[in-house]
C-alpha cells in the first residue's frame, strides 16, 4: 500500500510539473505574439506616415528627395500631384518659391536676354538659358506621342487633319492664321478653323466637338475634305478623341494673363459683357477658374455633367476630399497633355518655329511672330504690337500686367482659383522646351 500511494504521489508530482511547463510555454507565446503585433503596428504607421510640410526646408529639395525613386514624367507628375493636394495658397507660394519645373526662372532669364539684345535669341543662346536635360529628368519621357498619325498627315493621306484645342485667349487665332498661311484654302473651315458651323447635325455652337463621336467628326472631315479642325468651346474628350485620325495642338498662356486679357476681349473692349469691373468678371465667370485643367482632365468623364459645374467648390477647399478631387484633376490633365503632338506656349511660341515645320510640315511660320486678333471690326487696338520682334519680352509687353492691374485681393483670388492651372502651365511649358532644345520634335 505503502508503495502504491509513493507511486501515485510520483505521478502528481510529474503532472504538476508538465502543467507548469505547458503555463511557461503559451505564456512565452502570448507575449511573442504581442511583440509582433507591436512591431507590426509601429511599421505600419512608418509606412502611412505622411510628413508636415516644415516651410523651413527648401521646398526644390524636399521634392527631389520625395520623388528620387522615380524618372523622367512619372517624377514629375508625382511633384504636380503633390503641389494639387495643398491649399491653393501653398500652391501658389510653392511654384513661386521653389519653381519646380525650372520654367519661371528660365523666363525671367530669358526676357532679361531678349530685352538686353532687344531680339528674338538663336536657338544657341535659348540652349545657353535651358540646356537639354537627360532622359531621367524630362517630362518627355517617355514619349507617349503617337508619331504615325502626324506622318500621316504630312503626307496628306485621306482623313487625316490637325485636332487644334483652342483655349481662349492663348494664341487660338494666331495658330488658326498660320494654318491658313499653310493649308489650301479650299481644306479651311470657312470660320475660325471651326468645321462644326456649317454642319447640319450642329448640336452646340461652333467649335463644340465634344458633343460628336468620333465616327461623325471623321466623316465630316473626310467628306468635307477639311485639314483642321478648332475645338474651342468645349473640353477634350480625352478618352476618345486620341483616337481620331489626328495630329493633336494646342497653345498655354500664363493663368492669370490669359484671365486678364478675356476680360479685356470681352468687357473693356464691350464685346457683350456687361460685368464693370474684374471683381464682378470673375465672380460670374466660374467656369474660367482653372479652365485649363477642366479642358485636358475633362471631368464630366469623370464625375458628370451635373457635378461638372459645382466641381468648382474644390479648387479652394481644405478638406481631404477637395485635396484628392484636385490631385486627381491634374494627375488626369497632365496625362492628356503629354500625349498631344505640338504643346506651344504663347510666350514662347516665337521659338516654335522647328517644331512646327518638323511635326506638321508647316513651311510658311511667319505667322509665329505676327500678332492676330480676332474680330477687329469690333474694336480695334492702336498699341504697335502687332508684329513682336521680342518674344517672351514682346508678348508680356503688349499684356497687361496683373499685378499692376489688380488689387492684392483680387490679384490672390484669382491667383489661388488658378492654382491648378498654374501647375499644369509651368508643366506644359517644360514640356515646350525640351522637346524644343532637345529636338524631340
Amino acid at each position: 500500500m505503502e508503495k502504491y500511494l509513493r507511486k501515485k504521489k510520483t505521478t502528481w508530482i510529474h503532472l504538476a510539473l508538465f502543467v507548469c511547463l505547458v503555463g511557461i510555454f503559451c505564456l512565452y507565446v502570448a507575449v511573442a505574439i504581442a511583440l509582433l503585433q507591436t512591431t507590426s503596428l509601429k511599421e505600419g504607421e512608418e509606412r502611412n506616415h505622411v510628413p508636415v510640410h516644415d516651410p523651413s526646408v527648401h521646398d526644390q529639395a524636399s521634392s527631389h528627395d520625395i520623388h528620387r525613386g522615380k524618372s523622367g514624367y512619372f517624377k514629375f507628375k508625382d511633384i504636380a500631384v503633390e503641389l494639387a493636394g495643398l491649399n491653393p495658397s501653398e500652391t501658389i507660394e510653392r511654384l513661386r518659391s521653389a519653381d519646380p519645373f525650372e520654367t519661371r526662372a528660365f523666363e525671367q532669364r530669358l526676357l532679361g536676354e531678349e530685352t538686353r539684345l532687344g531680339r528674338i535669341l538663336s536657338k544657341e543662346e535659348l540652349e545657353s538659358l535651358f540646356p537639354c536635360p537627360d532622359p531621367e529628368d524630362r517630362i518627355s519621357f517617355p514619349d507617349a506621342r503617337n508619331a504615325s498619325k502626324a506622318a500621316s498627315y504630312r503626307n496628306s493621306e485621306p482623313g487625316y487633319f490637325i485636332f487644334f484645342q483652342h483655349l481662349r485667349k492663348a494664341g487660338g487665332t494666331q495658330f488658326c492664321s498660320l494654318a491658313s498661311k499653310n493649308i489650301p484654302r479650299t481644306k479651311l473651315p470657312p470660320y475660325y478653323c471651326m468645321p462644326d458651323y456649317h454642319w447640319k447635325d450642329t448640336i452646340g455652337s461652333a467649335g463644340s466637338l465634344h458633343h460628336y463621336t468620333n465616327k461623325v467628326i471623321a466623316q465630316h472631315m473626310l467628306g468635307d475634305g477639311y485639314a483642321i479642325a478648332g475645338n474651342e468651346w468645349d473640353t477634350f474628350d480625352r478618352l476618345n478623341h486620341f483616337d481620331l485620325p489626328a495630329v493633336i495642338v494646342t497653345s498655354f498662356r500664363k493663368p492669370l494673363d490669359r484671365a486678364l486679357s478675356q476680360y479685356r476681349f470681352e468687357c473693356v473692349e464691350d464685346r457683350g459683357c456687361t460685368a464693370k469691373t474684374i471683381e464682378q468678371y470673375w465672380e460670374r465667370r466660374k467656369q474660367l477658374h482653372n479652365v485649363y485643367t477642366r479642358t485636358f482632365a475633362d471631368p464630366a468623364n469623370q464625375y458628370g455633367e451635373i457635378n461638372r459645374k459645382i466641381l468648382g467648390s474644390s479648387f479652394l477647399g481644405t478638406n481631404k476630399e477637395d485635396s484628392l478631387k484636385r490631385k486627381q484633376l491634374i494627375g488626369d490633365a497632365l496625362d492628356t497633355i503629354r500625349k498631344f503632338h505640338v504643346v506651344t506656349s504663347l510666350e514662347f511660341i516665337a521659338y516654335s518655329e522647328p517644331m512646327i515645320q518638323s511635326v506638321l510640315g508647316f513651311k510658311n511660320t511667319a505667322s509665329l511672330t505676327t500678332r492676330v486678333r480676332p474680330h477687329i471690326n469690333q474694336y480695334q487696338r492702336k498699341d504697335g504690337q502687332n508684329e513682336n520682334k521680342m518674344g517672351a519680352a514682346g508678348v508680356k509687353k503688349a499684356s497687361w500686367d496683373p499685378e499692376t492691374y489688380l488689387v492684392p485681393e483680387q490679384y490672390k483670388l484669382m491667383s489661388e482659383t488658378l492654382a491648378l492651372d498654374e501647375i499644369l502651365t509651368d508643366a506644359a511649358r517644360r514640356l515646350f522646351l525640351e522637346r524644343l532644345i532637345c529636338e524631340d520634335y
